[in-house]
């Protein structure tokens, strides 16, 4: 995936609004495709996007025991999208299957696909951990915990706020990737985001990479609403 563009949030109901949202663009995208969209329309939109040339995100969030994890993870790797994720509360033994069925997985001669994994999701407030979590640390301190058991489980990264990149930075290392999603632009909604920034703060923040959904997606002009956002985080400094 191209660190230099942001990762589209392709959350349509349909591979056909999907798909026309897409042709709306002349130029190679890194793009997400979550679970509405993956559930909806399977493998076969996947080859879709990647017949058009763009970088695919598969955001699936697999959060199982071991065994199922590291098999789902084998027929995943099969569809030659650039990311995956996993959820870092799945454990160690569940983070480290969920790699060795992903290398496995990777046909001969491919790169294997980059594994991520989610912390706390960016719709989670602070008082959640402890009120319908159960988590008595501070949501810095849980991310960060997380963070640290996804590296030592050898995966590439997380999935965090921005908000938390120069935590994880400093504390886990510079080469360990931060993948950030709840990017909003200065005024706009949050929507059911509860933890964003701009990506111009972003950047500044250490994402490597960022994801934006409705800011694009909803725009009167979508195409020159990322291209306002490719610039804002190419630009960052």
């Amino acid at each position: 995936m191209n660190k230099d563009l942001p990762i589209i949030a392709l959350d349509f109901p349909s591979g056909q609004e999907a798909l026309s949202f897409l042709d709306q663009f002349n130029e190679t995208l890194n793009v997400k495709v979550g679970m509405e969209l993956y559930y909806a329309e399977g493998p076969a939109l996947i080859k879709a996007i990647k017949q058009r040339g763009h970088h695919i995100f598969l955001d699936l969030k697999l959060h199982d025991i071991p065994n199922t994890v590291k098999r789902a993870m084998s027929v995943l790797a099969h569809l030659e999208v650039d990311m995956v994720n996993v959820h870092a509360t799945g454990g160690q033994d569940m983070l480290e299957a969920a790699l060795k069925g992903l290398t496995q997985g990777t046909p001969e001669g491919k790169k294997r696909p980059l594994i991520i994994a989610v912390t706390q999701l960016t719709s989670t407030h602070p008082e959640d951990l402890f009120k319908e979590q159960g988590v008595e640390e501070s949501l810095e301190a849980n991310v960060l915990r997380l963070a640290k058991l996804t590296k030592d489980s050898g995966l590439d990264g997380v999935v965090c706020s921005a908000l938390e990149s120069t935590m994880i930075k400093e504390e886990v290392g510079r080469d360990f990737m931060t993948i950030t999603p709840g990017i909003r632009l200065e005024d706009a909604k949050a929507d059911d985001q509860t933890r964003v920034l701009t990506p111009i703060k972003a950047k500044q923040a250490g994402s490597h990479y960022i994801v934006v959904g409705r800011p694009i997606t909803q725009a009167d002009n979508p195409v020159k609403a990322y291209h306002n956002i490719a610039f804002q985080w190419q630009s960052a400094f």
